[in-house]
Formats: C-alpha cells, structure tokens, sequence
C-alpha cells in the first residue's frame, strides 16, 4: 500500500510510520476492550494501527489524515470496513471531536511529531468528553507528560494533563520499529480523565497560571506570577513566594488555580 500510494513519509508532516505488527497489536491491546467504542485515530499513515483497531471489538473506528496520499490509501480500508471505518480528510487540529463521533468515544493515535503537544492540549480541555487516551509521542514528550515535581522534566504539560487525567507510560519503542527511522525514542501514554473535571473556566484559569508560571522557571514565583497576584496569591495559599515553578504539585497549582478563578467571578 505504501508503494501504491507512493507514501515516503513527509518530515513536513511529522510522519514515522510505525508498521511492526506485533508492537501495534500491543497498543491496540493496552486500550484494553474496545467493545462497543467509537474510536478516534489521527493521522493513520498507511494504516497500520488502523487495521490492529479494525481487528479489534471497537464498535467503529474514525481516522482523520490531512495527506492526500494516505487519503486515499485509507479509503481502500473504509471501502472494506463494512462501514466501520469512516475517513475524514482534514487538518485534526482544527476538529472538535466531539462533533464527529457519539459516546463512548475513545483516541488511540501514533501522533504526528510536529502537533502532537497542540492536539493534546485540546484534547484534554474535552477530558470528560472521553474514556480515555492512548497516544504515542516523542519520548521526551510522554516523560514530561508523566513527570514528577522537581524533576527536569517537569512543566507546564505535567500540570495540565495529571490534573485532568491520570497518566502513565505503558510501553517504549525503539526508532528501528518506524519506517523512516526517527531519531529519537518514543512512547506510548495512556491518560484516564478523572472523573471530576473543572469548569472550562478554571481550565483557563491553569493555562493561564502554569504558562505565567513555568515561561519564566528561573524566576521565583512571585515574579513570574506578578501579573496574576503574585506574591499575595502565592500568601493566600501558604505557598512561599521565593519558590520556582517546578517545586509546586499539581494539587498545589490545583489550589492556586481555584482563588485565582475565584476572585476572577467576583
């Protein structure tokens, strides 16, 4: 099918296709039972994972490609999916997903490199619309995802996605299983949105905070946080104003964001 379509991956687009069966079969498997779900897939390449979420008791899969090659590499698997794979052509970035496919809905994605943060960063604005996530990424992005608190890895992504959700690394995989290559590591990250999700109002509110917060991570807090109350914020929630933006917890960011939305409704 790759040679069909003449589908030489694009670095324009961020594309590693990742084509060992027995390592797709694995993700597949690590969404757990799949029956009954309407699952969502970005960015299907040549269809690999496609074809493993077809094998699977998913009730239909969704696949959203933006290349034209692989447009129509993914028709020929829609055209053979008794109506189970439905292909929307279309940048995923400007897609609400809540508007293509019914509950209970469900994204397992090798993501494009060059959206991948954007796409999740959206995506967990909509946390409780979805059972869950499985998506792969560039290691370096799963780790800070799941970083703790005072490691280097931690930052604005590690705030946002474990407040919204749980998260955790369920697999690594070498650069040799994708066609071409790419240079680094990646890994697989599977975020269960929490059941209790903040209003979309709080959820600016944390952008907002954890952006002032760790864009300027050098900086003491009561600095970086000037134009959102600073110090007197930072007082109001026994938080020392001389600390730096990656020894705060999520629960502690958590609690920052609540005055801050707070005194904003006021």
């Amino acid at each position: 099918m790759i040679a069909r379509h003449g589908l030489a991956a694009r670095h324009s687009l961020g594309q590693h296709f990742l084509l060992d069966a027995n390592l797709i079969a694995r993700i597949v498997r690590g969404a757990g039972n799949l029956s009954g779900r309407n699952v969502i897939e970005v960015g299907p390449g040549p269809g690999g994972l496609t074809r493993a979420l077809l094998d699977s008791a998913a009730a239909n899969v969704t696949a959203i490609e933006i290349d034209t090659r692989a447009v129509a590499a993914i028709r020929e698997l829609a055209d053979q999916s008794g109506g189970r794979l439905h292909l929307i052509e279309a940048d995923a970035l400007t897609i609400d997903l809540t508007d293509i496919t019914q509950s209970p809905r469900q994204i397992v994605s090798n993501l494009p490199y060059n959206i991948a943060t954007p796409l999740l960063i959206g995506w967990l604005r909509q946390a409780a619309s979805f059972e869950q996530m499985i998506l792969m990424f560039q290691q370096e992005v799963a780790e800070r995802i799941c970083a703790a608190p005072g490691s280097a890895a931690y930052g604005r992504l590690s705030v946002l996605a474990q407040w919204l959700c749980r998260t955790e690394i369920v697999t690594r995989i070498p650069p040799a299983a994708f066609v071409p290559p790419p240079k680094v590591w990646s890994a697989v990250v599977r975020l269960m949105p929490r059941p209790d999700q903040p209003a979309q109002s709080r959820i600016r509110v944390m952008e907002r905070l954890t952006a002032a917060a760790f864009g300027q991570r050098r900086k003491m807090l009561r600095s970086s946080l000037r134009a959102l109350g600073g110090e007197a914020l930072l007082v109001a929630e026994a938080i020392a104003p001389d600390r730096r933006a990656e020894t705060l917890t999520v629960s502690d960011y958590a609690r920052l964001s609540q005055r801050l939305d707070e005194s904003e409704q006021r």
